[in-house]
């Protein structure tokens, strides 16, 4: 007679290793960096830096302008914030300032057309005009020139086409026209431009210190 030998049932689980319970941890959030920086209005917030401006903008914008220094720029008419018809030609035979601004009661504009507003005899003992420039209507640069007490011409370049004629760059990718000054000697021809749109009074300096030492 053949002999069986039987094992006891819990021979064989105990053969194997024990096995411990796997418990998941919590994982911790994985953020995909998008260059580990979010974009707000052309500006990078950096997770670990304070505001910086992406490399693809400067607060001192790259220029690639039709108009450039040495050049005469294209010749224009437009109306004045009293309605009356402005050519470029006027100017011709004494230095003139031309500035470009986004739009009338913005907090740099305003800041801008004040300081030229400030300095605006120290132009005139230089022997030069300043005009400012933007997209608003006759009657908003009125406005705007009454409430501010402005003394210089400000023209209506409405439909952008002298803004796009002269080149000036616009900024936050497209998405604000430019600041950008231009000074203009008696030939009316180019000798600076300057472009700045964060720092609105920075403007007023650069142009006088070039008429100046002019």
């Amino acid at each position: 007679m053949m002999a069986t030998l039987s094992l006891p049932k819990h021979s064989l689980p105990s053969l194997l290793p024990p096995q411990t319970p796997r418990t998941q941890s919590p994982r911790n959030p994985t953020f995909l960096p998008k260059s580990t920086q979010s974009q707000f209005h052309g500006l990078k917030l950096s997770n670990s830096s304070s505001p910086s401006v992406p490399s693809s903008f400067s607060a001192k914008s790259t220029i690639f302008a039709k108009v450039n220094k040495g050049q005469v720029p294209p010749a224009f008419t437009l109306k004045d914030q009293d309605g009356k018809n402005v050519s470029l030609s006027k100017f011709k035979g004494k230095p003139v300032v031309v500035y470009f601004y986004p739009a009338d009661e913005t907090p740099g504009c305003t800041k801008q057309a004040c300081a030229f507003r400030d300095s605006y005899e120290k132009f005139k003992k230089a022997g030069a005009e300043v005009v400012g420039i933007s997209g608003d209507d006759s009657a908003s640069h009125k406005a705007f020139a009454k409430k501010y007490r402005l003394p210089f011409t400000l023209l209506s370049d409405v439909g952008d086409k002298v803004r796009k004629d002269w080149g000036v760059p616009s900024d936050l990718f497209g998405a604000l026209p430019g600041r950008q000054t231009y000074v203009l000697d008696k030939n009316g021809m180019v000798q600076l431009i300057y472009n700045n749109q964060f720092q609105p009074e920075k403007h007023i300096d650069e142009t006088l210190k070039f008429l100046q030492s002019a």
